[in-house]
């Protein structure tokens, strides 16, 4: 069976996703001039348009191949069963492909000249592939070129959420950040109420028309009636319009109005988003000034305590610990893009020396405790990250959300689970009075220090694994048998009795 695939990676190296549902900002189209551009491969444009924009390379020799065509490809072919060029070429323009290679030899000594006629007549660029060139040289070039895009927009999307993060720092942060997103978009950045009354505004005006169609759309995402949409785009001309909800329960809406549309856009707006949800929200006890400080030092790696006093009474919040699968350091790059991906801009990056990525997650509406199910979706495995993640705490106890992230981390690395998320205490353990359970807890473990405690809390969280615990906590296995063997003579408790371990276990989650 013949069906669509993606440029084959160099070993050692992930493909890029699908553009339907990626991580972060999507991997921008390669534009047909940069592979024709590349002199190793010897292609010549022979037919149809100069211009077309690449989403993948797929290589048939089926008569039709529009059933496993998705359009935006650059299909490969060396002709083997072509037969009707016209109705050939028909098919490919209707499934959506962006150009067609053809391969020169075994199968035909030059292009058919029926092919030529009729990729100029229907508008489908006609790529002559010479006999020395192997497709899949031309699908790494087109990886290598996707790979360097990506990176390309990563970067541009880091350098985007720094400058706004530097705006929010400003006396007067909403338009400082709307002016910021205007010139990172290269257009207009309005904030407006659910009525479409103009709150702040920044970048070139807009004429009469597309102005009209920005508030239209605004208005399609105010949250004045149930079921509205979060985000809607439009065009109008050759302007493209975005709205965007902001949180707070307010009704404001970012409307965004920019002469073109790259692939980091929405990414980069989504950014503003979180901050101007924030920043913008008159139910916040803290003065701008002192939550655009706080914004900035929690990107900047402040600690969780530190910034709860100035972000008022919002919340609740889901503290965020996260590592490189492959072990390798997080840099500000790809601790911005995990950040865009989850929704959030308050990112903490560390300090090196293998710290933990930490995110801040806020969770407009929702309540202490379970997450619920429409928030527990915006936490989801990401390609390249092992994740723990803490259930939503109160913005007065970040310091305790970022313990049990921390702790969440330390799970999903020892069960090699590429999420894990800590749950409240819940079930017949919630029945006993909170103030009762946390004096029998303290009166149990009182023998035990710390780390006992700690190594405790860990192994009976993986079952008694030895193993895994090691690995958890960053020691040896032997290290853990001796603290376990501690902790059962301090406690004088048999730990391989199932009874005993429950009643821990219970009085070690009250900590």
């Amino acid at each position: 069976m013949d069906e669509p695939s993606m440029p084959t990676p160099p070993a050692g190296t992930t493909p890029p996703p699908a553009p339907s549902s990626p991580p972060g900002p999507p991997t921008p189209p390669i534009p047909l001039a940069e592979l024709l551009a590349s002199k190793d491969l010897g292609l010549r444009r022979i037919a149809g348009p100069a211009e077309a924009e690449l989403l993948w390379v797929h290589t048939s020799e089926m008569a039709d191949p529009y059933p496993y065509l998705l359009g935006g490809e650059l299909l490969l072919s060396a002709g083997v069963l072509l037969t009707d060029p016209d109705h050939y070429v028909g098919r490919l323009v209707a499934a959506g492909a962006a150009a067609l290679g053809f391969g020169v030899r075994p199968v035909h000594e030059t292009v058919p000249g029926a092919l030529i006629e009729a990729c100029d007549r229907q508008g489908l660029p006609l790529l002559e592939v010479p006999p020395e060139t192997p497709f899949t040289a031309i699908a790494r070039a087109v990886w290598r070129l996707m790979a360097e895009a990506r990176h390309r927009e990563l970067r541009r999307v880091t350098r985007a959420q720094q400058a706004l993060a530097t705006a929010a720092a400003r006396p007067d942060p909403v338009p400082a950040v709307l002016h910021q997103l205007a010139t990172q978009l290269g257009g207009r950045a309005v904030l407006l109420t659910a009525r479409g009354e103009e709150v702040h505004a920044a970048g070139r005006r807009l004429p009469p028309e597309p102005a009209g169609a920005l508030t239209r759309l605004a208005r399609v995402v105010a949250r004045e009636r149930p079921g509205s949409p979060a985000s809607a785009t439009d065009t109008h001309g050759d302007t493209h319009l975005s709205a965007y909800a902001l949180g707070g329960g307010d009704g404001l809406v970012l409307a965004l109005a920019a002469g073109r549309r790259e692939s980091g856009d929405h990414t980069v707006a989504g950014i503003a988003v979180v901050l101007l949800s924030l920043l913008a929200a008159p139910h916040q006890g803290a003065d701008a000034a002192g939550r655009s400080a706080a914004l900035v030092r929690m990107l900047l790696g402040a600690t969780p305590a530190e910034v709860a006093p100035l972000l008022g009474a919002t919340g609740p919040w889901t503290v965020i610990h996260a590592r490189r699968t492959d072990g390798t350091p997080a840099d500000a790059l790809t601790a911005g893009a995990l950040g865009a991906s989850l929704g959030t801009a308050l990112v903490d990056a560390g300090r090196g020396g293998g710290e933990a990525v930490r995110l801040l997650l806020p969770l407009p509406g929702a309540a202490a405790g379970p997450l619920p199910e429409a928030e527990a979706d915006r936490i989801t495995p990401q390609p390249g990250w092992t994740l723990g993640a803490s259930a939503p705490t109160p913005v007065t106890a970040l310091d305790a959300g970022d313990a049990l992230a921390a702790r969440a981390l330390a799970h999903a690395q020892a069960t090699r689970a590429p999420l894990t998320v800590d749950a409240p205490v819940s079930g017949l353990a919630a029945l006993v009075p909170p103030e009762e359970a946390a004096a029998h807890a303290r009166a149990l473990l009182a023998p035990l220090t710390a780390p006992l405690a700690d190594t405790l809390r860990c192994w009976l969280s993986l079952h008694g694994n030895w193993d895994r615990t090691a690995v958890a906590l960053g020691v040896h296995r032997n290290t853990v048998r001796q603290r376990i063997g501690r902790c059962g003579e301090l406690l004088d408790a048999d730990l391989d009795d199932m009874d005993v371990r429950a009643e821990l276990w219970f009085a070690l989650r009250q900590g």
